[in-house]
């Protein structure tokens, strides 16, 4: 059955503003509504010094929307407008401190470090070995076509690989592995994921029709982000490719820090203002201390198909430099052809439909190097310490 917005909006109306004056609907506190299945997503925006006395407000919006027939969870968060007139931003309750925490954040983080032996870790996901996160540091340099490529020649090499499409506001793993319809529930709130080609897939694509409009904010982003991680039925996996969403803003640091992944991939073209914001999500991953597998340059170079004469478009090499220059590996070069354009709009990435070219053979190359890779840095992990008390 599909859930009614308006009778949402209704029950938000029974919601009390900060004041208690007006309701959060009328006093135009509430965000878009996003409607995923039986999950309903929105925001509230409240002033950032009251954020925690209005949690209350938060959790009676959550018990509204739950009323509605057929919403199984509410995600509601708190946001405030930043000075200036600026995009929303999440409001979070500041943590009551004691005198004996009363240090710096920087020396509090060092501190706790020293105590525990090392920084605490993102709890892994069960079933999973590895999550990979395929990245770029803008769009528009083939993220997308590099991930589902790398997926199925990684799955080539004899692994049980699955992807998760984390790039909320332009889902692409639909399209590009030609899969329709909707995830079926598993044990209540937990999803079935999709598949195609062999590969297990969750996007955000199959919740929410193509021309839909994400009009979400950061915290909303995570959250979703979050539930297509750790709520969904994925099995044994040897290997979850994540593509990630491009740039380095909110939800891809958050995203970086919270999901244990196994190391990070940056994807860019050869030219010099892709390699400006390749640089940033190589040093986000740096910062947040997710071993870097490796860099991709894509559209490396055009082959003429009538002239055979090979062409630099947007230059060459940038990328393999980038990567010698700062010691991180350098996993290969994917040229710009039709034919992966035209097979990835099919959805019939070239790594299955044309398993025999010269083009799935690069992309097999670099899944060689990832496992490698892989390999290099679990043999680098600390072995775990055996206590006797």
């Amino acid at each position: 059955m599909a859930i009614d917005k308006a009778l949402i909006v209704e029950q938000l109306k029974r919601v009390k503003g900060p004041d208690l004056t007006g309701n959060i609907v009328d006093l135009g506190l509430v965000s878009e509504i996003v409607i995923a299945g039986p999950k309903v997503f929105f925001s509230v925006t409240v002033p950032a010094d009251r954020a925690e006395d209005l949690e209350p407000l938060r959790e009676a919006a959550e018990r509204a929307a739950m009323t509605v027939e057929g919403v199984e969870k509410a995600s509601v968060v708190l946001t405030a407008a930043k000075e200036g007139g600026s995009p929303d931003r999440p409001v979070r309750p500041a943590p009551k401190r004691s005198q004996a925490d009363a240090v710096p954040p920087p020396m509090a983080a060092h501190a706790r470090g020293q105590a525990s032996g090392q920084p605490k870790k993102p709890a892994g996901v069960p079933g999973i070995n590895a999550i990979i996160a395929v990245a770029s540091g803008k769009g528009g340099v083939g993220k997308s076509t590099t991930s589902v490529n790398l997926a199925l020649a990684l799955q080539g090499l004899g692994l049980k690989v699955g992807i998760l499409d984390a790039d909320i506001y332009g889902p692409s793993m639909p399209r590009l592995l030609r899969i329709s319809g909707r995830p079926q529930t598993v044990s209540g709130r937990i999803l079935k994921p999709m598949e195609g080609y062999g590969l297990k897939v969750m996007s955000m694509g199959f919740l929410v029709d193509e021309e839909t409009p994400m009009i979400w904010r950061g915290p909303m982003v995570i959250s979703a982000l979050n539930q297509m991680l750790s709520e969904v039925e994925w099995g044994e996996l040897d290997v979850l490719v994540v593509d990630m969403p491009p740039g380095t803003g909110d939800a891809q640091l958050t995203m970086a820090q919270n999901v244990p992944l196994a190391g990070a991939i940056i994807v860019s073209t050869p030219q010099d203002l892709a390699l400006i914001d390749a640089r940033k999500g190589l040093n986000m991953f740096r910062k947040v201390e997710v071993p870097l597998l490796g860099i991709v340059e894509n559209m490396s170079y055009f082959i003429c198909d009538k002239c055979g004469e090979r062409h630099d478009i947007f230059g060459h090499g940038g990328a393999k430099k980038e990567a010698e220059r700062i010691g991180v590996p350098f996993l290969g070069e994917v040229p710009l052809t039709m034919d992966i354009r035209e097979k990835s709009d099919d959805g019939t990435p070239i790594v299955v439909s044309d398993p025999d070219s010269p083009h799935a053979a690069v992309y097999r190359s670099i899944a060689e190097k990832v496992q490698d890779r892989l390999k290099e840095e679990r043999a680098m992990m600390p072995a775990p310490s055996i206590v006797f008390d």
